[in-house]
Order: structure tokens, then sequence, then C-alpha cells
């Protein structure tokens, strides 16, 4: 037995023991199960009982009342909850081992369904198998239904840091968390069918790679032993995708993992799920309605309205998206009108502005953080911020009519960025200039900066269609229509310091 047990976990291991001796298997290899909680519960026909006569269900259970020579449990499953009656007379083999049996612990049972003279839908129980023990003890939540059929908990398990640590335990005592992760499932499943129907293919592109881009950030570095090589694991798709564009898919996307070794907060963790899509013969304008109608239409699709509730404020996902260019928003939340300054003057409009920025900062730098600190905050209704400045987007082609800036937007909702998107940069000659600036930047000391990918250049030489590219964070999406606050709560298993002595 495991030292240092407390006496309720302690108690758990007795009773395996125990339970083993009897000739109970405690882990058996599979079980029929022929229903759900939820499919019982909603078809189950007082006048028709035949129907359900023959039932075999299987769940985690959640509690127990004890009468001598009959019991009533409650297992859970992932549709919801369902009581069980197990009576002496039907189980001769079992119910004595049921003294044995602890919240937590996984049967399966096979019966018949009937209604108790207190209206509860129940499961008489003609067979139980143990499935798993559970040898540690759950936090204990306690719950009632009110008149108004609101459920109140008592005692909930809601120590944050340990919901996150121990997620498996946080969607058993706290089973609505498992529908963020279902509607999570949903929004992802549109997507892919939305992308399908237009006749775009999804595909697979290299997480370990031996140059790193497609986006300013700090990569994860790793060995490749096999080859004694220096590998990153990937900050973004984009210069994969465009290749594959370059080789002549009319429209390509992927759904994957993202790394960046950069800080930890409420709309950052270190891996993150991101969604890129490319379509040739396109450019911003149309990605833009595209991106519009995806948002809304996910929006639609999972929550059957198009408004979310979000920390209080009541945002509307309803096309159209308000658009507004960049410049202009800054001259509105600063005061400044930025465009075309030079670094040392933005650098101190920073300082009045009471930015903190680094003294060797590029001026994407400033302007980033600028935007960050002085207007992102306002922009809670969904609205496309369009036409940034050149150096703020290396991969983007030049704005068509607008010197300085570039063909870029970014979709904000809440005051956080959704989506990014060019029409991308496909002039090598131009894009081998804005990696080699890039490059500057970065021997000057900034480390998110860009590095010079020459195979990429070469694919851009061997000729590029105009192209629209986009860029979802589908954990901020799942945030925004689950209306949770902290990226942790939409990953199943967030990054988190490890326990102090561990």
């Amino acid at each position: 037995m495991i030292e240092n047990l407390n006496e309720q976990d302690a108690r758990r291991f007795k009773e395996l023991e125990l339970l083993e001796k009897a000739g109970i298997e405690v882990y058996p290899y599979e079980f029929n199960k022929t229903h759900n909680a939820k499919f019982i519960l909603e078809n189950f026909k007082d006048e028709k009982p035949e129907e359900l006569s023959n039932v075999s269900v299987a769940g985690r259970i959640s509690a127990i009342r004890r009468m001598g020579k009959a019991s009533f449990f409650h297992i859970a499953d992932q549709s919801g909850k369902i009581q069980i009656y197990m009576k002496k007379d039907d189980l001769p083999d079992f119910y004595e081992h049921t003294k044995l049996l602890d919240i937590g612990d996984i049967i399966g049972v096979e019966g018949f369904v009937f209604r108790t003279k207190t209206g509860e839908i129940t499961i008489h129980s003609r067979k139980v198998s143990l499935l798993a023990k559970c040898l540690r003890t759950l936090p204990v939540v306690k719950e009632e239904i009110d008149e108004q059929g609101n459920r109140i908990v008592y005692d909930a398990f809601s120590d944050k840091e340990l919901r996150y640590r121990r997620r498996y335990v946080d969607l058993i005592v706290n089973p609505e968390i498992k529908q963020t992760f279902i509607k999570r499932s949903k929004i992802i499943s549109y997507i892919r069918k939305f992308f399908d129907e237009r006749g775009w293919l999804e595909v697979d592109t290299p997480i370990l790679q031996t140059i790193y881009g497609g986006a300013t950030a700090r990569p994860f570095i790793t060995h490749l032993n096999a080859l004694d090589i220096r590998l990153y694991l990937r900050i973004a798709v984009e210069l994969y995708l465009k290749r594959l564009i370059v080789g002549g898919f009319e429209g390509v996307y992927e759904i994957g993992r993202n790394f960046r070794n950069e800080g930890m907060d409420r709309t950052h963790n270190p891996e993150f799920t991101m969604l890129e899509l490319y379509v040739p013969y396109k450019d911003y304008n149309w990605m833009m309605d595209l991106t519009e109608e995806l948002v809304s239409k996910v929006a639609y699709e999972v929550n059957d309205t198009y408004d979310v509730e979000f920390n209080g404020k009541l945002i509307s996902l309803k096309p159209p998206f308000k658009r507004m260019r960049m410049f202009d928003l800054f001259k509105q939340y600063t005061g400044y009108d930025l465009k075309g300054k030079s670094r040392e003057e933005l650098l101190e409009i920073a300082d009045q502005l009471h930015v903190e920025v680094a003294p060797d900062a590029s001026s994407m730098k400033i302007l980033d953080e600028i935007f960050g600190a002085k207007v992102e905050e306002h922009l809670i209704q969904p609205t496309f911020v369009v036409d940034y400045p050149l150096e703020m987007s290396p991969l983007a082609k030049k704005h068509r009519s607008e010197p300085g800036l570039v063909e870029r937007f970014e979709l904000f909702v809440n005051g956080s960025e959704l989506a990014n998107a060019f029409s991308e940069l496909n002039d090598p000659r131009d894009q081998r200039q804005r990696l080699e600036e890039q490059a500057r930047i970065r021997a000057a000391g900034d480390e998110e900066a860009m590095v010079l990918d020459e195979d990429f250049l070469y694919a851009l030489e061997t000729g590029m269609p105009p192209t629209a590219g986009l860029g979802i964070g589908i954990d901020r999406l799942v945030m925004l229509l689950t209306g949770e606050e902290s990226i942790r709560d939409v990953i199943l298993f967030p990054m988190m310091r490890p326990e102090k002595g561990k």
C-alpha cells in the first residue's frame, strides 16, 4: 500500500483488499453498456415500462443511501445522473459487498426501469458489477434543486489551481465543466464543416522545424539526437501552408497546436490551438467577409443566438461587424497621429502616454505596445481593425493605395484579438527585404523578431498566386462563446507551475 495515506484513502485501499479476497473482480476487462442516463430519463413511459425492461448502464457512484436489505445509489455518466435500486434478495451474491462501495467507484448495472413512489425514475438492479474502485477520496459536493428548478451547490470544488492540476477530479465533481469542452468540440467540428463544404483541404504540417517562422514570438528549443541538430517547436503554420499554395492547392487549412515561449496570463498559454486558412486568388477584403460569416455562424450554431454575455457585457456577433482603420483608432484613443512617426518619436509618445516599452524597442514593438495599452480595451463589440503599418506586418502585402501600410486586419472582440489576416505578400523581392529587416531588428535585441527562411523565399520565387490568409485563436473563440474569462478554463490540461517539492 502507498505510504502516508490519509485515513479515508487508507480505508479505500483496505476495501479493495477485502473485495479481492471475496473473489470480486475489481478491474474487469469490459462491460456491455446499452443505455445512458439521459436516454432513460427522457424515454421512460409509465404506461409502457416494458420498453425499458432490460437496460445496462455504467457510471460513477455519486450518492449512496443504505437501508438494510435495500439501498439506493446514484450513478453519473457523461449524459447525467440516474438512481439505482439494489435489493438484497435480487443480488444474493453481491449485495453484502455493497458496504465496501464508495462514492467515486465505477459500477455497471443491469436491470429494468421503474418509477418509485416518490416519482423518481430508477433502475431496479438484477446484476451489479464493480468496474473500478476509486482509491482516492473525492471532494464532497452537495447540491439541491430549488422550487424554480435551479441547481444549488454547496461545498463546491472551487480551488482553481487544484481544479486545473487535477482536471479529471474537476470533471467528476463539477460535471457542468464538461459542457465547455463539449462545446469546444462542436466549435471545431463546425469550422471543419464550414471549410470542407467550400472544398478546402485540411492538412498537417511539421511541429518540429529547423527554422521557425510565421509570427513574432520566441520558440521552444529541442534537439534531434538522430541528426544531432537543433529543432524548434513551431510558433505558427503559416509558411508551410503558403508552400502548399505554391504547390497548387486551391485552399488549405490546419487546426493544430502552436508553441510560444512567452508569458502566461488570462489569454495566453504556452501551447495553444490555432486555425490557419489560405485561399489563392483572394484578398483581405474577401477574407474579412468570410471571417465575419464564419464567426457569426459558429456562434449561432453552438449557442442558438448571436448574443454572448461576457463578464457582465452583452456582445452581439450578428453581422455586420464594425470596421476601423488602425491609425484612426490610435488617434481616437491616444490623441496622437502616429502615422509616419519615427522610432524616436514613437518612444517619446509612449513615454507621454505612460506606456512602458524597452529603450531599444523597434517601431513595430512600440506601436504594438501602445495599441495594447490604449486601444484594445475599447474594442468590446466585434471590430475589424484594418490597414496596419508596414513595420508591424512583415508577411503582409503592401496596401494598394496607402503608402506605408499593409493590407491586414485583426478582429477584436471583448478587448482581445480573435483573428489575424492578410493579403499575403507574394513578391519574393519585397519579402526578402522585410525578413532582412527583421533580422536587423533581431540583431538589435528583439528576440521575437522573425528569422530569415531561405527555403520559404525559394518557394515564393517559384511563384505564389495572390492569396488571402487567416489565423483564428481557437482557445479565445471558445472563451468568447462559453463566457469563460481565462484560457485555462477552455484548455483541458493548461500549463501550471510545478508544485513545490515535485
